[in-house]
């Protein structure tokens, strides 16, 4: 599915590579056909902010909303599990799915990285990424929702995504949930994570002090995640587009 690997890119780290994509992303969206009218003009509207904007400025915006904090991280699993070790199993699980339909990933890839797993999703059947997007569809709300108060346009991506995971959510309360939630992004709130983990680090005599802290973490992880591109031959493999509905 196409629509899918155009709303990856546009999730991926700015570069000049995706800025020169611009005829070729908004072609991809044309010609999708689950998408409504209304979401594919939102979407259009966001691949040109990107690739019109000065590319400097949309790096430094881009690290600004998902490299600080954890409430706009497109680590999907950092929502659901934090730092707990089901995290880690549910990452393994992931990637075994991932190997079980042809797909290797680095060993410094993350497999919940949302760019990715929608890369991996673009070469699945229909109904297989439909039920891959219900099953997500609490985050994706969340993810909107707080980039929407941001004012950032990434939330047109989740809005998309929403619409094709056929779940609907209520906006209302999505609101209000995220108006209700302490900022974690701020400098305040950044202190405060890394004075807490500054703690830990002193009772815990196996840590490192070079590899502490809930921010470095978040930094290292976002900096070894690279996007995979999938190779020619499991595009060529991957199941067709299924027709459009009604």
């Amino acid at each position: 599915m196409q629509l899918l690997k155009v709303l990856a890119r546009v999730l991926e780290y700015p570069t000049e590579d995706l800025q020169q994509s611009r005829d070729a992303l908004v072609a991809a969206v044309l010609e999708d056909t689950r998408l409504p009218g209304q979401n594919k003009e939102q979407l259009l509207r966001c691949v040109e902010t990107l690739c019109d904007s000065d590319l400097l400025d949309m790096q430094e915006s881009y690290v600004g909303l998902f490299d600080k904090g954890r409430a706009t991280s497109l680590l999907l699993f950092e929502h659901v599990h934090g730092e707990s070790r089901d995290r880690g199993q549910a990452m393994v699980d992931l990637m075994e799915q991932y190997r079980a339909n042809g797909l290797e990933i680095d060993a410094k890839e993350l497999p919940d990285y949302l760019p990715l797993f929608l890369e991996y999703l673009s070469t699945r059947p229909w109904d297989e990424i439909r039920n891959w997007l219900e099953d997500i569809h609490h985050i994706l709300g969340l993810l909107g929702e707080r980039l929407y108060q941001r004012e950032s346009f990434y939330h047109v991506v989740m809005d998309a995504l929403l619409v094709l995971s056929g779940r609907k959510t209520d906006r209302q309360e999505l609101a209000q949930i995220v108006a209700s939630e302490e900022r974690d992004d701020t400098p305040e709130a950044l202190d405060k994570v890394w004075e807490e983990e500054m703690v830990k680090f002193v009772d815990d005599q196996g840590s490192s002090c070079s590899t502490g802290g809930v921010v470095g973490q978040r930094r290292r992880e976002l900096e070894q995640t690279q996007t995979i591109h999938l190779s020619d031959q499991l595009m060529t493999d991957a199941t067709p587009r299924p027709a459009g509905r009604a």
